[in-house]
């Protein structure tokens, strides 16, 4: 990608100064900003209260793009495991990169999770009883099976993740 720079007037002379598309704090103070290669201004450019709604959590397992995940405490650490409406585990958030099981995952709590395929534009979808999944039909009224809506599909690929409370079904 071209370097985007622009033409300033800086201590009495003509010059040209690169935008930055991150700021790594105090010492970006007065730079001009860039979109990163997605076109969106990156978070780090944001005040603070600005931006995802996110937080950080070890994964327990691998996770891929797209899961959804379940919250929980592992022995004082907040961690983070695939929801499953068969094993009792609500949805809380959705990733949107992979993450190896130890690592620090990135989860989302609000927003749209658009990592998914094939989905259908308008459709409802509920927690799924494959893990991370989604389905537009609720899990069987048998077991122990929980009940989440997880939100409706803005896209072919984005779910617009609006949690309901789950219901256990016994």
């Amino acid at each position: 990608m071209a370097t985007n720079r622009f033409l300033t007037f800086l201590n009495n002379t003509m010059q040209l100064v690169t935008a930055i598309a991150t700021s790594a704090g105090v010492g970006d103070a007065n730079k001009i900003i860039a979109t990163g290669s997605d076109g969106l201004i990156s978070t780090t450019l944001m005040p603070v209260g600005i931006g995802a709604d996110t937080q950080t959590a070890v994964a327990f397992e691998s996770l891929s793009a797209g899961d959804f995940v379940n919250i929980f405490d592992n022995g004082g650490v907040t961690s983070a495991r695939r929801a499953d409406a068969d094993n009792s585990r609500p949805a809380h958030g959705f990733v949107l990169a992979s993450f190896a099981g130890a690592a620090t995952a990135v989860v989302f709590r609000a927003g749209t999770n658009n990592t998914k395929t094939g989905l259908t534009i308008g459709a409802y979808y509920y927690l799924s009883v494959t893990a991370g999944s989604e389905s537009t039909s609720a899990p069987a009224l048998s077991g122990n099976n929980l009940i989440q809506g997880l939100g409706f599909a803005v896209s072919a690929t984005a779910i617009a993740f609006q949690p309901t409370q789950a219901i256990v079904a016994v």
